[in-house]
């Protein structure tokens, strides 16, 4: 196969995908938007369509004719060098374009840029469309996690469905792997797709450390909120502290107690606590507060990479203790394509690894992701370091 049908078929693939997600919603689920950080399903669906529309389409093909003159306004996120575009906190303010409307923009791209890929050869696009793809993976991920938070915040607690699985159970008591003292190379090396934040690969010194071979689970969560942990300012951030009393925050997003026992709402509805599934929904503040409390650490994102290789990873992003910063000798890319990461670089923690509603194909040891301290919405969770 040429690197055009391989392509193509990824991007056939990457767009058939987020419609399945999005399968067994009903109509009304897709325009809801909770919290701001929650975009309706209806508008992700549209917006990573305007993503191909507008770096692609509108850009190189001389004859494509848009879909619709507003969309570009519509479904613009946060790039401003493209102008104005739909306040975020009003993305569930739109009823239309209607749920139908945004499936046929979708056909639309999707068939233009299928015959546009079929008959150009220029590399340039080939890349943008790979962006694409892994700009879109990013959306599904995001549209499991909002479609969550949205049901999950319906006083009916509706299931998804009844297969998607968040909970993988681990078994077996914890162990603490050592990581020699030393020189250790970080960031992306290879050859295929990585995002600009995981590049320059350079050199970073640690200093030896234990790292735990699995992450913190539900049970063990739960001795440290019978322990008093949220009640115990000594073992929060400020910031943290006054978070948690300003939103009365006591238990993880999505935990309930009910007549004494603790459940949790999941993909497949309110279920009881899997005690041994790895803990998730946490933000970095009760991360932190929870390895204050066993005497403990989280790893920096530097740290996570070196050992990486000796554990497994991919059930929850792991929040590590470092900030989002750029990497020695980084640039930002020409253009809007610019203002995908570089801009967000400052008062986020990264997080490393993967989790349960992450595509296949988009995640890799060096991924950087990121997100504000107090969010707990996405699959997140946490595995602990000892320094000695």
């Amino acid at each position: 196969m040429s690197i055009t049908k391989n392509l193509l078929a990824d991007f056939l693939e990457t767009r058939s995908h987020s419609e399945e997600i999005c399968a067994p919603l009903q109509t009304e689920d897709y325009v809801v938007q909770p919290i701001v950080d929650v975009s309706p399903p209806k508008w992700h669906l549209g917006h990573t369509t305007w993503f191909f529309e507008e770096f692609i389409l509108a850009k190189f093909n001389d004859n494509y004719k848009r879909f619709h003159s507003e969309y570009d306004f519509v479904f613009n996120s946060y790039y401003e060098s493209f102008g104005e575009r739909v306040v975020r906190t009003d993305r569930g303010n739109l009823s239309r374009p209607t749920v139908e409307e945004v499936y046929e923009y979708r056909d639309y791209v999707t068939g233009h840029l299928q015959s546009f890929m079929e008959e150009t050869d220029n590399p340039e696009v080939y890349d943008l469309i790979e962006i694409g793809i892994h700009h879109e993976k990013q959306h599904q991920e995001l549209l499991l996690t909002d479609i969550k938070y949205i049901l999950g915040n319906n006083p009916l607690l509706p299931k998804y469905n009844d297969t998607f699985n968040e909970n993988p159970v681990t078994y077996g008591k914890t162990k603490y792997l050592k990581i020699e003292e030393g020189i250790y190379d970080i960031g992306y090396s290879g050859e295929g797709f990585c995002y600009d934040n995981e590049q320059n690969n350079h050199k970073v010194f640690l200093h030896s450390f234990h790292i735990a071979d699995s992450l913190v689970t539900n049970r063990e969560y739960l001795e440290f909120i019978n322990a008093g942990g949220y009640n115990k300012p000594l073992l929060w951030h400020a910031e943290a502290w006054d978070w948690i009393g300003q939103n009365n925050i006591a238990l993880p997003l999505y935990w309930f107690k009910v007549d004494s026992e603790y459940k949790q709402y999941t993909m497949q509805g309110l279920k009881e606590l899997v005690l041994d599934a790895p803990l998730s929904h946490i933000s970095y503040y009760e991360a932190f507060a929870f390895a204050q409390w066993k005497g403990q650490r989280l790893p920096t994102e530097f740290e996570w990479e070196s050992a990486q290789h000796l554990f497994e990873w991919g059930s929850r992003w792991e929040w590590t203790e470092s900030a989002y910063l750029p990497y020695p000798g980084y640039s930002k890319a020409p253009g809007a394509l610019g203002e995908y990461n570089g801009k967000f670089m400052v008062n986020q923690k990264v997080l490393r690894g993967g989790s349960v509603a992450t595509s296949k194909h988009h995640t890799r040891s060096t991924y950087r992701n990121f997100f504000h301290p107090t969010l707990r919405w996405q699959f997140n969770g946490f595995r602990l370091v000892k320094d000695k």
